[in-house]
């Protein structure tokens, strides 16, 4: 469901200002789909999920715990 993080400036802002993390996802995911996939593979509670559809392209903004630090994630991932 989940292809990829994505790495622009609008998303290392979310992960510093929200807590959120941004990933590139199947148009067909739902949300509850998504946030099942992203604490299992990373271990972390999800507090809330948006989804967007832009093109034909899903993107879903992840929100963590207060108890996840997103940032911890994202290095972990590369991503900043």
């Amino acid at each position: 469901m989940i292809l990829k993080p994505i790495t622009s400036e609008k998303a290392v802002k979310l992960i510093d200002l929200e807590n959120t993390l941004l990933f590139e996802t199947s148009r067909i995911a739902r949300k509850e789909g998504i946030k099942k996939e992203v604490e299992s593979l990373f271990n972390v509670k999800v507090e809330k999920i948006r989804t967007m559809i832009k093109g034909n392209k899903k993107y879903a903004y992840v929100r963590l715990n207060k108890q996840n630090l997103a940032s911890d994630l994202a290095s972990k991932l590369g991503m900043i």
